[in-house]
């Protein structure tokens, strides 16, 4: 193969690449809306996926979202650990909580799924300022082939069968 038919074969692989993976991410945000309004309205969590006129060829579950404790106000977290747990603080030019003593206590806030921070060494329970519950991982779903799904759908890309389901339509000149 000649340099410029390298060069051109990328240029179509490229574009069919760009218009396929814009279909994709918007099946993906399709599929997400549907998983969340089953999930409310019928507490469905997963779903088949098949072929327009064959078998199922993957699963599709939706993943629960997870939240974490964060801190969002640095100064009154700072404080409090200056207060409460000097030795935790190193002092440069600006004051800062040791990066392991704030994993400590955050990954303890998470785990306890509050702002209560019980000390392990003297049981004194302090609710943590600074510190929110924030969304840590959006939930998003996943899809799982079954052990022939992915050839049964190139056979049907091949044979035709998903030209008017699931591939975009490649319009002239980009126009969308």
């Amino acid at each position: 193969m000649s340099l410029k038919e390298a060069a051109a074969r990328e240029a179509y692989l490229k574009t069919l690449l760009d218009v396929v993976n814009d279909a994709y991410k918007q099946a993906r945000a399709e599929t997400q809306t549907a998983l969340d309004v089953a999930a409310e309205e019928t507490g469905a969590r997963q779903v088949a996926a098949s072929l327009p006129d064959g078998p199922d060829i993957a699963t599709v579950s939706l993943s629960a979202g997870e939240a974490a404790a964060k801190v969002t106000d640095d100064e009154a977290f700072t404080a409090w650990v200056i207060a409460h747990y000097g030795s935790e603080v190193e002092r440069r030019f600006v004051t800062e909580v040791r990066s392991a003593f704030r994993e400590k206590v955050l990954g303890a806030l998470t785990a306890a799924g509050g702002v209560e921070w019980a000390d392990p060494e003297t049981g004194v329970i302090h609710e943590v300022p600074g510190v929110v519950f924030a969304p840590a991982r959006a939930r998003t779903h996943s899809l799982r082939f079954k052990k022939d799904g992915r050839d049964q759908v190139m056979a049907a890309w091949r044979e035709g069968r998903l030209a008017t389901v699931a591939l975009p339509e490649l319009t002239a000149g980009g126009a969308e």
